[in-house]
This record gives C-alpha cells, structure tokens and sequence, in this order.
C-alpha cells in the first residue's frame, strides 16, 4: 500500500511532461512563423535556444514525475541529448560555419538520436501504458524530420521553415497527448473514489 501512495502521485501528474513540451515547441515555432528572417543563423538561435530549455526541463521534469523506468529514461535521455545539441547550435551560431550546411545537419542528427529513442520507448510501453502512442507519434515525426533534413537539399528558408512546421505539429501533438493523459488519469478517480488512488492509471 505505501508502494501505491509512492507512485499514485507520479502517475496522476505524468501528463505535465508532454503538455509542457509541447508548450515549449510552440514558442520557437512562433518566432520562425512571425519572423521575416529565416537564415541559418536563426535557426540555430530558435532551435539552440529552444533544445537547451526544452531539453533541461523535459527531462528534469520526466525524472521526477514518470514512473515508468522504461519512459522515465528515455526521456532523461532525450532530455540530454536535446539539451546537448541546443548548445552546438549556439555555439556554432557564432562561428563561420553557421550556415544551413551547419544547421540542417545539427537538427537532423538530433532528430535521428531523439526521434528513434522516443519511437522505441514508445514501442515498448504498448499495452502498459497510454501514452505509448503519443511516444510512437512524436518519434516517428521527429524521426522523419531527420529524414527529410538528410534526403533532401533544402535551401535555408526552407529548412527553418520545416523546422517551425515540425514544432507546431508536435506541440499540438504533445498537448492533446498530454491532457488526455490527465483526463484519462481523472476517470477511476471519479469512478471510485479515494480507494482508487491505489489502482495504476
């Protein structure tokens, strides 16, 4: 029973780790939308600046609140790994290898690692979990931005511009994901009563 009362409040706030994600993919995705300029040196400004908040928080946020070990780690990874990256893109900001050669490059092997990561978790919290399917979603679309970042030769306007479309793709994702987590979470509570608490969400 204590096990129970341990983990109850983890399960039931859960669902604030992808809506915060997804909170946070939509700012960036503002600016590059609102933004007339969408040179490569913005796009490492947006994408760095975004990846190290995004990746701090989410995987702070993941460690604490996710009881799931499986979940629980691939978001702490991904959440080093997004945060890792930020900090090229910054750094590579402001160097003469700030253009989309850099850019493309720095976003589509953090899409591979962090896009495949999420897909596999998510693949293996099938039927444990529901969020496996936003996991599967989310994976799979950053995976393919990965993809196309490589296949295609992409120009830089188009290139931030695909960027700013992935991110507000995957914050509506997130945040439907997110609260339906919560909602879905709130229904034995409902049903039940207090003795629910102790039931896995």
């Amino acid at each position: 029973m204590a096990v129970a009362r341990e983990t109850a409040p983890e399960r039931a706030a859960a669902w604030l780790v992808p809506v915060v994600r997804g909170a946070l993919a939509l700012v960036p995705a503002a600016v590059i939308t609102f933004s007339q300029d969408h040179s490569p040196a913005l796009g490492l400004t947006v994408f760095g600046a975004w990846a190290v908040i995004a990746g701090v928080v989410a995987g702070a946020l993941a460690a604490r609140l996710v009881a799931d070990r499986t979940a629980r780690w691939a978001a702490v990874a991904n959440g080093i790994i997004t945060a890792a990256a930020g900090l090229i893109a910054l750094a590579l900001r402001d160097t003469a290898s700030n253009g989309v050669g850099a850019f493309t490059f720095t976003v589509a092997v953090w899409a591979a690692l962090t896009g495949i990561i999420e897909l596999l978790a998510g693949l293996r919290l099938r039927g444990r979990s529901t969020a496996a399917r936003d996991w599967i979603a989310a994976g799979a679309l950053t995976a393919l931005l990965a993809l196309v970042f490589v296949l295609l030769p992409l120009d830089p306007v188009t290139a931030v511009g695909l960027l700013g479309a992935y991110l507000v793709v995957l914050g509506v994702l997130l945040l439907i994901g997110g609260f339906s987590m919560k909602w879905a979470a709130a229904e034995p509570v409902e049903a039940g009563g207090a003795a629910s608490g102790t039931e896995p969400s």
